[in-house]
């Protein structure tokens, strides 16, 4: 159950539609949820009103249009997988948005199973082993 927060300079809704598919389906193909597992935030900032800021960190020259994803999801997916998700979402980034892929910078942020809640005021992932105070 990744949430998925997308922000981009000067992105219009197509740019951030294409961007959330990308997204979208890098996690179907490398991490396997589900395709109704679909819970994005997609904000265009038009550089003026606000704005994103970036830099040359790590010899990645980044430029207007650079792309931040944050992905919050459950802990337990190895190195290895997540590296696979970094490297899809860039190819898709780059095939369905024309981002380049220096410019989609990832971050992943883990969490336990307690620590969502999908409706209904419910720890759906951690039920409740007896009365919660």
């Amino acid at each position: 159950m990744p949430f998925v927060r997308i922000d981009a300079l000067r992105a219009d809704a197509a740019r951030l539609d294409a961007l959330g598919r990308a997204v979208h389906e890098a996690l179907m193909d490398t991490i396997g949820i589900p395709p109704e597992d679909d819970f994005q935030v997609l904000v265009g900032h038009d550089g003026a009103n606000s704005t994103l800021r970036y830099g040359d960190y790590l010899g990645v020259h980044r430029d207007e249009g650079i792309v931040y994803i944050a992905i919050t999801l459950r802990a337990g997916r190895t190195p290895d997988r997540k590296r696979a998700l970094y490297r899809r979402i860039a190819e898709l980034a780059e095939q369905y948005a024309g981002t380049e892929p220096r410019n989609v910078f990832v971050t992943l942020t883990e969490n336990a199973s307690i620590d969502w809640s999908l409706g209904n005021g419910l720890a759906q992932y951690a039920p409740s082993a007896g009365p919660e105070r």
